[in-house]
């Protein structure tokens, strides 16, 4: 889906940083670990850093049922998240000319509570296996207690600098 060029998330002003074959925004989102979730409440923003797993299509993260970002992806679904990939600094002889060296996505979506057992354990098999090779089975207990959030992506942009 392609943002209106009114929505914050519309035409990226430095085409020549921008990034449009989405396999290479897959390649990002893949390489990366941490992704940062901006949600809003009553028009107050709040950010938090996560974990994440990624199928293609979908994001995955699991919290704690209880908390802020639960109680806000309840009342307001509507998410944005952030995955860069920082690769230093590009000097320059003038300090308002150094930049970043990166590699950025930015996407909307909307956030939805993974309830099935199977789909929570195969986003949570997904996450652990960012970080292991490990197999592991899951108590029901924890199952039954762990929140599960699916973040199913409306748009997504990329962009680079330095590469």
């Amino acid at each position: 889906m392609t943002a209106p060029a009114a929505h914050p998330h519309g035409a990226m002003r430095r085409k020549d940083r921008e990034i449009t074959d989405r396999s290479e925004i897959d390649e990002i989102i893949q390489a990366n670990k941490i992704m940062h979730l901006a949600l809003s409440d009553n028009n107050v923003p709040f950010l938090v850093p996560l974990y994440y797993a990624y199928d293609g299509t979908s994001l995955f993260f699991h919290s704690s049922s209880k908390g802020s970002k639960i109680e806000i992806l309840k009342r307001n679904n509507t998410v944005c998240f952030e995955i860069s990939q920082e690769q230093g600094i590009i000097e320059a002889d003038k300090a308002c000319d150094f930049e970043a060296k990166h590699k950025t996505v930015i996407g909307l979506g909307k956030a939805t509570f993974v309830e099935s057992e199977a789909e929570k354990i195969a986003a949570l098999d997904r996450i652990v296996g960012r970080f292991t090779d490990r197999k592991f089975e899951y108590p029901k207990a924890n199952l039954h207690s762990a929140t599960v959030v699916k973040i199913t992506i409306d748009s997504v942009k990329g962009k680079k600098h330095g590469f």
